[in-house]
């Protein structure tokens, strides 16, 4: 064993970079769960040396590569405390009515009822995380689908599409956004002031085009949309209307909260577990704790880890210096490449790793060219990393989770099947990302 660590403290970078490609290739095989993959190369890193299980050094002082500190826990426990607020939220059937309550407004029309689920599942997920909106949203687009006699398909695809882009917009929209804020120091203002705006115009985009790719898809007879223009949405639809407006509250007191971050100096995950925490108290916090995806929690944790041993090792300096030399420092250049190579490589991976990656190379970046250079580059990734999931059946966890429930409702979504209308909409998001750099930033 001392051999193979004198061995790899001789060679650092080339061990951690393999123990980092070889835990994307599991990750993107689906050979064993993710969780369990990122624990295993954590274990691994620990015991090869690459990060320090020791807290402190001989002298006593801090130890820097000690591994703990290469865990995020602003990202750990945000992600925790909005699991457990979105949970306890669902409970009282608020988003049901919500989305009732958007499909009648549409009176049945079939290609109305695809923007309406679109821009539904598009806001939402700025603020849920997007897994939690598509289970939400799929029953009720299996049952309008039946309703109307057609395919539920193209909404399925539209609600993965709009579930990416939606989340894109706010920083606690999607994971990767959350890596981003907290290695850039970016706050929830911060993402709607940036982001917003490039969101809702690729929504917009997105929808024109699939509403064109699928008019001839979604056609139905006046009777059956007249069932849907009658469907029940009286306020009795809500089943625990004391838990509703209380889980609304808090949720209102967070996102306020997240807003004015600069002003009460607090982090979003204190204020995101304040608000999971008072609504715990009024439940029974086993039965909340079951709910939550611990899978997830861990596959952070374990990544967090192994990426911390590339940084440790030197190699994510590297990959910085590297990228400046290619682009001879051109702040332009270097913003396009993360941005097409994030959409691209999110596409294909899962873009929580990508992410976990990118994130420790741009804040180098900024070590050696500053804050102002920096600055675009951390929205390139974003960008990239978020829109670029809608490419393939794997891109983004919610995608996956829509395709496996598709086929078990009988209308599976085959993978070249989906890579056509999801290549299409990435290049539509960054094409006009594209664009929006080059203007606000650029």
């Amino acid at each position: 064993m001392e051999y193979v660590q004198s061995w790899v403290s001789a060679n650092p970078v080339e061990v951690a970079a393999a123990l980092l490609i070889a835990a994307y290739v599991l990750i993107a095989t689906e050979a064993l769960s993710k969780s369990v993959i990122a624990l295993l190369g954590a274990c691994i890193a620990i015991i090869l040396g690459l990060v320090s299980q020791s807290k402190n050094l001989p002298s006593g002082a801090p130890n820097p590569e000690y591994f703990v500190n290469f865990i995020d826990f602003n990202v750990i426990f945000l992600l925790i405390a909005m699991m457990i607020i979105v949970s306890i939220t669902t409970r009282s059937g608020i988003f049901n009515y919500a989305a009732n309550g958007i499909l009648k407004s549409t009176r049945g029309r079939p290609l109305m009822i695809l923007a309406a689920l679109g821009f539904f599942t598009a806001v939402v997920s700025a603020f849920l995380d997007n897994v939690t909106t598509v289970i939400l949203v799929m029953p009720i687009t299996f049952a309008i689908s039946k309703k109307l006699n057609v395919s539920s398909v193209p909404f399925l695809i539209t609600e993965i599409f709009a579930s990416n882009i939606g989340g894109t917009a706010t920083l606690i929209g999607d994971p990767p956004n959350i890596i981003i804020g907290s290695a850039a120091g970016f706050t929830f203002m911060d993402f709607l002031n940036e982001m917003t705006g490039i969101v809702f115009a690729i929504f917009l985009l997105v929808v024109l085009f699939l509403a064109a790719a699928f008019r001839n898809s979604l056609k139905t007879t006046p009777e059956r949309m007249a069932q849907i223009a009658q469907i029940d949405n009286t306020f009795s639809a809500i089943v625990n209307k004391r838990l509703m407006a209380r889980s609304m509250l808090v949720l209102f007191f967070v996102i306020l909260g997240f807003v004015f971050h600069d002003f009460i100096h607090l982090e979003t995950s204190v204020v995101a577990l304040l608000g999971a925490s008072v609504l715990l108290m009024f439940e029974k916090p086993d039965a909340v704790f079951k709910e939550i995806e611990w899978n997830t929690i861990f596959f952070f944790i374990g990544l967090f880890v192994i990426v911390g041993g590339l940084e440790a090792s030197g190699g994510i300096r590297m990959m910085a210096e590297w990228i400046l030399k290619v682009t001879n420092g051109s702040q332009s250049a270097t913003a396009f490449i993360i941005l097409w190579a994030s959409g691209i490589v999110s596409g294909i991976i899962d873009n929580i790793p990508y992410t976990a990656t990118m994130a420790p190379m741009i804040a180098e970046i900024q070590k050696t060219m500053g804050a102002e250079y920096a600055f675009p580059l951390w929205w390139c990734l974003s960008l990239g990393a978020c829109l670029g999931g809608n490419m393939t059946i794997i891109g983004a966890a919610a995608n996956v989770i829509v395709s496996e429930n598709a086929a078990k409702y009988g209308e599976p979504i085959s993978f070249m099947g989906f890579l056509k209308y999801g290549t299409a909409v990435v290049l539509i998001s960054l094409g006009a990302s594209t664009l929006y750099v080059w203007i606000r930033f650029l």
